[in-house]
């Protein structure tokens, strides 16, 4: 429902993936909501011709985005998106429809293909909230949100976990697992001593110094407080960077002043995809506990960096995050932790600080499981071939494009 400038997974995703397929083979449309009413109704953004619908207001904030009336924009797009798309299809003839994200793309995408039988649905599962979460919210409308899946001729899903609930929701096929990508080559950059050492002084990193860090909105689901309350069993020169903005931001400032630790916590707010690595680069642990999780690119992202990471095992974070108590056959690329438990955060980060060995080998796993899996250089053809490539098989008699 949003596109650049708003940046998430799911965008991040979109821009990578539409930047890598050259125009001559596929040509992208965009229906995405207008929130920042500053933005224009129609816009080329790389390989993406963005139409921009409903109401807005001047730079909005997150907060902003959680009250009315911006919030009553992600009922209107359900609907309104369905009527633009068959509108733009009169003009351009599209060759497929595809919703990224059943919530909230899927309504539209669905009723798409009910009246446009010829074309090939496709759609794409990167919900990062918890299946329960999510049938709570699509309630009013769930007959039509169950329609997605059910018309689907083809999905991907960025993990084995959304690829179990697409089935378990109506598709009637098998589910191609395609995970979200990292550019190994930016976030696993050398940066010039000078510069880190720069950033280190801004942040006031002594060298005694731990950084914890995490890439995350901040969102209940993502865990970050947990981590906030595992620094009161940390020692003193452990500190806790947060990239990254959201609708919790005031509460975990208060949670982070009750608990005393307020001064250990930096909250940087939004930061550039493009400096994300040098942030990485200085700190010591990544971590996220999450409560729930589609795939958790964050994670990837700190691997290809060469951070340790500490996670839960929830979601899609079980296809990379291999712990060497809980998957004794595998190579450990990090440490898993129980939901909602500082103590055992603040056992993981000691453990990354005691056993150098266990650190060393945590982080070469993962890099290698990140550069062999999950460079856009290899997911970005995949998805080309194995999702994009629309054959007579669809049932639709559409020619592939």
């Amino acid at each position: 429902m949003t596109y650049h400038p708003f940046v998430g997974g799911a965008e991040v995703a979109l821009k990578e993936i539409t930047d890598r397929i050259p125009k001559e083979d596929i040509e992208f449309h965009m229906i995405t909501l207008r929130l920042d009413s500053t933005l224009p109704k129609v816009e080329q953004i790389g390989n993406v011709l963005v139409h921009r619908i409903g109401f807005g207001k001047v730079n909005p904030t997150s907060k902003d985005l959680k009250q009315f009336p911006l919030h009553v924009n992600k009922l209107y797009y359900q609907f309104a998106a369905f009527f633009v798309a068959w509108r733009l299809h009169k003009k351009y003839t599209y060759d497929f429809v595809w919703s990224m994200m059943a919530h909230s793309a899927g309504v539209p995408g669905g009723l798409f293909k009910t009246c446009h039988r010829d074309v090939p649905f496709l759609i794409t599962l990167q919900e990062g909230d918890s299946v329960e979460h999510i049938k709570k919210v699509m309630l009013p409308l769930y007959p039509l949100f169950t329609r997605a899946f059910k018309k689907a001729d083809r999905m991907q899903t960025i993990s084995t976990h959304l690829a179990r609930w697409g089935v378990a929701m109506g598709f009637n096929g098998k589910p191609v697992v395609i995970p979200n990508g990292v550019t190994v080559k930016a976030f696993s950059k050398e940066y010039p001593r000078r510069e880190l050492e720069m950033l280190k002084q801004k942040l006031e990193k002594k060298i005694n110094s731990v950084f914890l860090i995490t890439t995350s909105r901040l969102v209940r689901k993502n865990g970050i407080d947990m981590v906030i309350k595992s620094l009161a069993h940390l020692p003193e020169h452990v500190s806790f960077l947060i990239l990254g903005g959201g609708p919790e931001e005031t509460a975990l400032k208060k949670l982070a002043r009750e608990e005393g630790v307020m001064s250990r916590v930096r909250f940087l707010g939004e930061v550039p995809q493009k400096e994300i690595p040098q942030y990485l680069k200085i700190s010591d642990v990544f971590i996220r506990p999450s409560r729930s999780e589609g795939m958790g690119n964050s994670f990837v992202e700190a691997m290809a960096a060469g951070l340790p990471i500490v996670g839960t095992h929830v979601g899609g974070i079980t296809d990379f995050l291999y712990d060497p108590l809980k998957n004794p056959d595998v190579k450990p690329t990090g440490l898993a932790v129980t939901v909602d438990s500082p103590e055992e955060i603040a056992k993981a980060v000691l453990r990354y600080s005691s056993d150098v060995l266990l650190r060393r080998e945590v982080v070469d796993n993962a890099f290698a499981l990140v550069k062999a899996r999950y460079d856009w250089k290899i997911i970005v053809p995949a998805i080309r071939d194995k999702f994009f490539k629309i054959t007579p098989s669809l049932d639709s008699g559409a020619v592939k494009k």
